[in-house]
């Protein structure tokens, strides 16, 4: 049966210990480095030739996401499973950019690590629950509930006039419309989004034009 070898890149010695200590004790894996930051570990990969890397998004100094891009770059068999003690969007979704093959959290148990080492050798893309959760919200469409869309035709033109900087004499010239009649429309606009002000009803129709 071959032995995997395997890379720990943690800079808390506790945890990198407790790691590799899972792994000697799993038939079929051996922890082949072990390293408190992401410079030792640049410079003794090659000659270590591992198949994985458990390694730290973190790391002070180069941080781990500079490191995977640069295993990447040199050794693009080694499989790289980011580690991290939060669920930290920008960091995971900068690893996935830079080609990270899995992500698991530094609490998940012995047999949970085991399984996303295997997971990995088997084509998969291990995650923890809640990475999993971070990853399908940041791609599912933004649901959020546009309320100019409770507008009327008439409404939603005015407060486009408003978005644009015209004033109320502007609108009504614009619109055909008399300047009480905007005015009466602006009072339905505001009572409709729970706003207040100009202000306040033009800064919701920039939000909702950004969530598009």
């Amino acid at each position: 049966m071959e032995t995997i070898k395997v890379i720990i890149v943690e800079d808390d010695d506790l945890i990198r210990d407790g790691i590799a200590n899972i792994l000697d004790d799993q038939l079929g894996y051996q922890c082949s480095g072990s390293f408190p930051s992401g410079e030792l570990m640049l410079e003794n990969v090659k000659s270590i030739n591992p198949r994985i890397i458990l390694m730290d998004i973190g790391l002070p100094g180069i941080n781990g996401i500079e490191c995977l891009r640069q295993v990447k770059q040199n050794m693009q068999d080694v499989l790289v499973v980011m580690l991290t003690i939060f669920e930290d969007d920008e960091r995971v979704f900068d690893s996935i950019i830079a080609g990270a093959d899995g992500y698991l959290l530094k609490k998940d148990p012995a047999p949970k690590i085991i399984d996303a080492l295997n997971d990995v050798l088997n084509g998969g893309a291990p995650m923890s629950n809640q990475i999993a959760k971070r990853v399908l919200d940041k791609f599912r469409p933004n649901l959020e509930e546009d309320e100019t869309q409770i507008l009327s035709k008439r409404e939603k033109e005015i407060l486009d006039h408003l978005a644009k900087g015209f004033t109320h004499k502007q609108i009504a010239e614009n619109l055909f419309i008399s300047p009480e009649t905007v005015r009466g429309h602006l009072k339905n606009i505001y009572q409709k989004l729970h706003v207040h002000s100009k202000t306040e009803a033009v800064s919701k129709v920039f939000h909702y034009k950004k969530l598009r």
